[in-house]
C-alpha cells in the first residue's frame, strides 16, 4: 500500500514537470511570434521585438523541463517496471464480462478450438448402439419415419413449446389428427408414471383416444400399467428395435439414413432448433452442450464425455 502511494506521488510530480514544460514552450512561442501580431504601431513593434530573448529563454526552459520529465520517467520505469500485460485467459475474460464486455468475449472464453473435427462412424445395422449414438432430434425423426412407413401422414415440430406432442398422426380417412406421439430420448432413466399421465392429459385435451409414447429407455412398472389401462402404446427401446426389425431391408436402411443424417451426434437446442456447441465453464468444471444463441438462449445439456 505504501509503495503504491509513493508511486502515485512520483507520477503526479512527473506530470507537473510535463505540464510546466508545455506551458513554457507555449509562452515562448507567443513571445517569438508577437512581432507579427502587433500591427503597424512602432511602439508595439519595439516592445514585441524586446520579447525575443525572453521567448527563446522560455522555449529553452520548457524543452529542459520536458527532457527532464522524459529522463526521470524512463529511470523510474527501469527501476520499477510495471506488471506485464497478462494474456487474456479465462479469468481475465470473465472479469471483462462482469464489466459489461460483449457476448463475443464470452463466446471466445468458452468456445474450444479443435485442431481437427471429431470423427464419428455411423452404425450399419439396427441395434441399441444406434439409439446411443444419435441425439434426441434424430430419434424423433426416426419415430416419425416409422409412423410414415406405417401409412400415417405425420406432422412434427422441430423446436419450441410443443404442448406435450412431438408428432401428430393423420389418416387419409379422417379429418384432423387421429393420434399423437411423444418421444423421449433418455439414457438409463426409465419413463415414470408421471410422464405417461401427463401425456394422457394432452390426449384428452385434444379429444384423442390413441397415443404412442416412445423412448430409447424403459418404463417403470407403474408407467406400463397406467399406459395399458388408458390405451397408450408404450414403446421402449427394445420394442422399437423389434418393430424396426419387421420392416423390409430397404425400409430399415431408410430409417438408418434418417438416424445418421447430418451431425447426428450433436444435440439440437429444443428452444431454437439449431445445433448446440461444445462448451467449457469459465471457472472450470464439466464440459456441456450450450446454445450458440447465448446469452439470448441459455439452453444447455450435459455432455457424456469431454471432446477429444
Amino acid at each position: 500500500m505504501t509503495k503504491s502511494r509513493s508511486n502515485k506521488r512520483r507520477s503526479r510530480a512527473l506530470n507537473k514537470f510535463q505540464e510546466a514544460g508545455w506551458v513554457f514552450c507555449a509562452l515562448g512561442l507567443m513571445f517569438l511570434i508577437s512581432p507579427k501580431l502587433v500591427g503597424a504601431s512602432p511602439l508595439l513593434k519595439n516592445v514585441a521585438s524586446n520579447l525575443a530573448i525572453p521567448g527563446w529563454l522560455a522555449v529553452a526552459a520548457g524543452g529542459a523541463l520536458l527532457a527532464l520529465h522524459h529522463i526521470v520517467r524512463a529511470k523510474a520505469e527501469t527501476a520499477n517496471p510495471s506488471t506485464p500485460t497478462k494474456p487474456q485467459g479465462r479469468a481475465s475474460a470473465a472479469r471483462r464480462v462482469k464489466r459489461g464486455a460483449g457476448v463475443d468475449d464470452l463466446e471466445r472464453l468458452i468456445e474450444p478450438n479443435f485442431s481437427e473435427p471429431q470423427t464419428h462412424q455411423p452404425e450399419t445395422r439396427w441395434s441399441p448402439a444406434v439409439f446411443a449414438a444419435i441425439e434426441w432430434r434424430r430419434f424423433e425423426a426416426v419415430c416419425e419415419k416409422v409412423f410414415s412407413q406405417a401409412g400415417f401422414h405425420t406432422q412434427s415440430q422441430s423446436h419450441g413449446a410443443d404442448g406435450g406432442v412431438d408428432i401428430w398422426l393423420h389418416s387419409s380417412h379422417a379429418q384432423g389428427p387421429v393420434a399423437v406421439a411423444q418421444c423421449k430420448h433418455w439414457r438409463g432413466k426409465p419413463v415414470g408414471v408421471k410422464e405417461v399421465r401427463e401425456f394422457l392429459g394432452v390426449m384428452t385435451s385434444h379429444g384423442l383416444k390413441r397415443g404412442t409414447y416412445a423412448t430409447t429407455s424403459t418404463y417403470t412398472t407403474d408407467a406400463r400399467q397406467f399406459a395399458r389401462e388408458n390405451g397408450i402404446n408404450a414403446l421402449d427401446g427394445r420394442a422399437l428395435l423389434t418393430l424396426i426389425g419387421k420392416r423390409t431391408p430397404d425400409q430399415q436402411q431408410e430409417l438408418l439414413d434418417v438416424a445418421f443424417e447430418g451431425e447426428y451426434w450433436r444435440p439440437t437446442c429444443a428452444s431454437c432448433g439449431i445445433k448446440l456447441a461444445e462448451r467449457a465453464p469459465a471457472k472450470g468444471g464439466a464440459w456441456f452442450w450450450g446454445c450458440r444463441n447465448y446469452p439470448k438462449c441459455k439452453s444447455r445439456l450435459p455432455m457424456a464425455s469431454v471432446p477429444a
